[in-house]
Order: structure tokens, then sequence, then C-alpha cells
């Protein structure tokens, strides 16, 4: 949201705005309306994008200059507790929860709530399965009041709605939100509504491997 990135970078909002309104023209941002509440907005930096630029300015002005992705949880020293939130605990998730699990190569020990628990979506099960080797048949949806006294390293929640009334967990861990819509909104077929879900899947494999080499930077720096 544009007055939390002010804070952030300590400047004026029209500048914010500005500026952001040059990376949407340059298709390295998007943005979208919070679904919680109408008059918020959420952006979205493009880190593929990104990344592919960067890589293509460096190997231009040199072979050596060109950019190596890191090896996922290669540094680090011990497993990261991440909990991911959304509303239902239904799809969103739950892939996440099973993405980092099984990208980690066993850094990142992944668990997954909701605000109002709903039974597992059939695509979530199907999209996991057969796109990205992951079974998720016999996953049960849980509260997030089950986990109310673990500790996490890092809590992401996935949806606007449920990061309005996420509580507080001890040891005050990292809080971050991936504003991803809900793609079973509005969809009552399940096959008109499996290309949501293979969307979704491949946004968070995405924003998984950034997250895990966070993780992986800030363990080679400590």
């Amino acid at each position: 949201m544009v007055h939390e990135l002010t804070g952030l970078v300590g400047q004026p909002q029209n500048l914010v705005s500005y500026h952001l309104g040059k990376l949407r023209d340059a298709r390295l941002v998007s943005a979208r309306r919070s679904a919680a509440d109408r008059r918020d907005a959420y952006y979205t930096v493009d880190l593929s994008r990104v990344g592919d630029l960067l890589s293509a300015t460096g190997g231009a002005l040199h072979p050596g200059l060109r950019l190596t992705p890191p090896t996922p949880g290669s540094a680090a020293p011990g497993r990261v507790r991440v909990l991911f939130l959304c509303t239902g605990n239904s799809s969103r998730s739950q892939m996440a929860e099973a993405l980092a699990r099984a990208r980690s190569g066993g850094v990142v020990e992944a668990y997954s709530a909701g605000s109002h628990p709903k039974p597992m979506h059939p695509n979530a099960v199907r999209v996991m399965h057969d796109e990205h080797g992951i079974d998720l048949a016999g996953q049960a949806s849980k509260h997030l009041g089950v986990f109310a006294r673990r500790r996490f390293d890092r809590v992401i929640s996935l949806c606007d709605r449920v990061r309005e009334v996420c509580p507080e967990f001890p040891g005050q861990p990292e809080t971050i939100h991936w504003s991803i819509p809900d793609p079973a909104a509005g969809q009552a077929d399940d096959d008109a509504s499996y290309p949501a879900f293979q969307q979704t899947a491949s946004e968070l494999e995405t924003r998984i491997g950034f997250l895990l080499a966070t993780l992986t930077d800030r363990a080679t720096a400590s």
C-alpha cells in the first residue's frame, strides 16, 4: 500500500505514486484492490522480470556479470518455522505450505491455517498433484487458533481478509503479506475455476522460491 511505502522510503506520497506509475508502465509492478477493503491497493513487484532484466543487463556488459541464482536452503544453518494463513485454509495456504516443505530441502518447517476453515478444494489437490508433483490428499484444514501458542520465525498471510484478523503470535515473528486472490472466488464449476488454481500455484511457486533465496542469503550473511 502507498502509505506503507512512503513510511519505508521516507518520501512524500505524490513522489512515491509517481514512481509506482512508472514501474507499472514498465510492467515491473502490478496493483490490485484489497478484497477486504476496496479502498486499499496492494502493489506487487514482478521479481522474476526484474531478475531477467538485471541478468540481461549484466550479461550485456560482461559475461562474468550474469546473475547466478542461489540454491535454496544451501547455506541455512537450521530449520525455519513458517506459518501460512488464508481465510479457508482450503487452497492457497495449503499449497504454500506444501511447496515450502517440498522445495526447501528440509530447511523450512511449514504449517498452514485459516480464520474460517473449509474443506480442501479438489482443484487445489488436483493442481498440486498433476503439475507440481505434490500430494495434498488427506490434508485437513485447521483454524489459526490451533497455533496460537506456537512460535514461528515468519507468519505469511496470503489473503487480505485474514490479514485484518491475524492475531499476534509468541516471539514476535516477522509478518509478511502476500495479497493473492482466492482462486475459488466466484467459480461454481470446478473445471471453470481450474485455470485460476493453476495461476495461484504458479505464483506461489515463484514466491516460495524467492522466500527460500532470502532465507539462504540471511543465513550466509550471519
